[in-house]
């Protein structure tokens, strides 16, 4: 059951339009990144670590990792090795883990797809790392091109992007999220039931407003009776 903590159900859209309301800073992750699985929204507290050239860095992290947690690997953006293949998504998977988010490749694509767990990166490509990796234990952080994820950060991602949320403001922030959703979800309903947005958001007053008041914003408006859209 999803709580503000967890906010599996939420889209990206809806958590950053609840950030703006809120006046939060909720940093994005890089545009390059794509979704391996269209469709599927995932969302976690994130788990980094940089990339070292080995398995045991990952495998660690994921031994680390709560349920439902978001392994996020830094590789730097490597165009020239992938870091995260079937064996190590799939062990992601029976550990519990809600997706991957990898600033850098993927290989083994059919068989990530019928492991059916959320991974967003770079792209594929067939050769892993041909270089000799340095000894040490994990570094718990990860860079997605200049954006810091933290333990202590949660992560939501779907079609639309990857969102890298802080600790502070939350819950507060989950919470108005979900609320922005159930009321646009319950508009879409009824627009697909046949009553127009136009009727439901009371436009016609609001131009009624408007006209007399040029001040009146369509915001103010909304806020006013109660409504929502944000685009």
């Amino acid at each position: 059951m999803p709580t503000p903590e967890t906010p599996a159900i939420l889209p990206t859209a809806t958590v950053a339009d609840a950030a703006t309301r809120l006046g939060i800073a909720v940093q994005t992750g890089p545009q390059l990144l794509r979704p391996l699985l269209p469709g599927r929204i995932f969302a976690g507290p994130a788990m980094p670590v940089t990339h070292l050239g080995s398995v045991d860095v990952i495998l660690e992290t994921i031994d680390d990792s709560p349920s439902g947690g978001v392994l996020v690997v830094d590789n730097g953006g490597r165009r020239d090795e992938a870091c995260v293949g079937d064996l190590l998504a799939l062990e992601a998977k029976l550990a519990g883990l809600s997706g991957i988010v990898i600033w850098g490749l993927h290989r083994d694509t059919a068989q990530l797809r019928e492991i059916d767990l959320p991974l967003h990166s770079l792209g594929a490509y067939p050769y892993g790392p041909r270089r000799v990796p340095p000894a040490g234990r994990r570094m718990a952080i990860a860079m997605l091109d200049g954006v810091r994820v933290s333990e202590g950060d949660h992560i939501v991602g779907d079609d639309d992007g990857i969102l890298v949320v802080g600790p502070a403001r939350r819950n507060e922030l989950f919470e108005l999220a979900a609320s922005i959703q159930s009321t646009e979800s319950a508009q879409s309903d009824r627009m697909r039931a046949g009553t127009d947005l136009r009727t439901q958001l009371d436009f016609a007053g609001y131009r009624k407003k408007q006209a007399s008041d040029p001040r009146v914003t369509l915001r103010q408006h909304l806020k006013d009776t109660g409504s929502a859209i944000e685009t």
